[in-house]
């Protein structure tokens, strides 16, 4: 399964309640259309069989559907200040 850092669910905790008040949606990882080796995050409400990783509350912040699990084995979704003030 993917790891997902804590700084990392902090972030998506965030980022759900800026764009959402109903606490059953969460972040969805999914294939890039054109480019199934690239990913990106949809909302989305949780189906039967997904993967659900939540934070310490208990609040779902990523869902992932059980055939693509296995090709996140082993990765990492790490969340990454953006560089600010480079001279």
């Amino acid at each position: 399964m993917i790891t997902v850092t804590k700084k990392t669910k902090e972030k998506l905790k965030e980022a759900l309640l800026e764009h959402t008040t109903n606490p059953k949606v969460a972040f969805r990882i999914t294939p890039f259309f054109s480019k199934p080796t690239e990913f990106w995050l949809i909302l989305d409400n949780e189906k039967e069989g997904d993967f659900v990783i939540e934070n310490e509350g208990g609040r779902n912040l990523l869902l992932i559907n059980s055939s693509l699990a296995p090709a996140l084995e082993g990765m990492v979704l790490n969340h990454q200040e953006a560089l600010k003030n480079i001279a």
